[in-house]
């Protein structure tokens, strides 16, 4: 590498790790203070047994520089994550707290050309990222802490989300990208707003236009079957409970390979109209991306939204209003039931409380918790 390395803690202070509910293949993630802006990020490492012994980059790290590219040529769309740098890091602990480090910031030409010199050291690639909230991943949400027990988002949301998934998979079809890593831990909702994360696995296609096509097809199969159907009745497309999902890139390629059905017995209410979208989806019978956002256009006009070229009744528009609202109101109260807990908490680990008062404090907070355990909107 011809870039003069600095000390790690120069650059970052690493934190706690913030991957454990849902640990990828690739990478472990952390939050970390970049002390050069003072930003707080998700600092993003590839695990130490990725690398190789023989000097040659495998193809995780590889995937490293395939994804600061495929983010700065999506830096424009919204719900992408940000990349604020790249790198590589010289220390071979999985939690890299010391060592050197060489930063690229988004030069990825270089960060390109470091590779091979990288690997033939043994320093891993980093990618530091915009940190998101926790509590807006969608696996982190759904997940009841109860067994048996599913939530789903509302209709509303769940369309509005697959609206901007829509928007971002133009964005990136237009470009000759296809995301294909479609599942929960990868997508964050805070009830208004998607982001989505992780593009390790996504691919620029440089090839023939029916291989394309393919690609496309597949994308939307995927999108259906990974995030919408999970996101509409709580369950995972493979059967049963939402769990992680594997993520190597040859298990990316055959996750949902298999499904070209989806059983909504689950959910016998959502709308006839949405759960044929996705069951064309699934059969990959929808081949492009605005194939399918228009005909969930049509099923959002019946749910009170409205288009160029297509409008709704007054009233499927007031009760819209109606439900967005009473939504809105829902997530503040989850919220301040969130903030009573946190500070119940802090009063029953005080020193010198009396059993009286620890125990009204513990009846309280269990009741909250069930509240939250059995909450209408993840």
């Amino acid at each position: 590498m011809n870039q003069t390395p600095e000390r790690l803690n120069a650059c970052y202070t690493p934190g706690n790790f913030i991957d454990t509910y849902a640990p990828g293949h690739y990478a472990r993630v952390m939050e970390a203070e970049d002390v050069r802006t003072g930003r707080m990020v998700a600092f993003k490492v590839m695990r130490p047994e990725h690398l190789s012994d023989d000097g040659t980059p495998r193809w995780e790290a590889r995937a490293f520089v395939s994804e600061a590219d495929l983010l700065v040529r999506l830096a424009g769309c919204e719900a992408v994550v940000r990349l604020y740098d790249c790198g590589y890091v010289s220390s071979r602990a999985e939690r890299p707290d010391g060592g050197e480090i060489v930063s690229f910031g988004l030069d990825i030409a270089a960060f390109r050309e470091a590779l091979y010199p990288a690997a033939a050291q043994q320093w891993r690639p980093y990618l530091a990222l915009e940190l998101l909230p926790r509590h807006h991943n969608l696996f982190y949400l759904m997940k009841p802490n109860a067994g048996n027990g599913r939530r789903r988002l509302p209709t509303e949301e769940g369309i509005d989300l697959a609206l901007q998934f829509a928007e971002f998979l133009q964005q990136a079809h237009s470009q000759r990208i296809v995301y294909l890593d479609h599942k929960l831990e990868h997508v964050y909702w805070d009830g208004e707003k998607l982001r989505i994360i992780d593009l390790n696995s996504s691919q620029l296609i440089e090839v023939g236009t029916h291989t394309l096509d393919q690609h496309l097809a597949r994308d939307i199969h995927n999108l259906c079957v990974g995030i919408l159907y999970p996101i509409f009745t709580g369950l995972s497309p493979k059967k049963g409970a939402l769990r992680p999902q594997p993520a190597s890139q040859a298990e990316v390629e055959q996750r949902y390979a298999d499904v070209d059905h989806l059983d909504f017995g689950v959910e016998p209410t959502l709308s006839p109209a949405l759960q044929a979208l996705l069951q064309q989806g699934a059969r990959q019978e929808l081949s492009t991306i605005e194939a399918f956002r228009a005909g969930l256009e049509r099923i959002a006009g019946r749910h009170g939204w409205e288009f160029p070229g297509l409008h709704t009744i007054p009233a499927l528009r007031e009760a819209r209003q109606r439900v967005r609202a009473g939504l809105a109101e829902l997530r503040r109260s989850q919220q301040a039931l969130r903030t009573a807990r946190e500070l119940l908490l802090e009063a029953v680990i005080l020193d010198d409380i009396n059993e009286d008062m620890e125990a009204e404090l513990r009846r309280i907070l269990a009741q909250i918790n069930d509240a939250l355990n059995h909450r209408v909107i993840p």
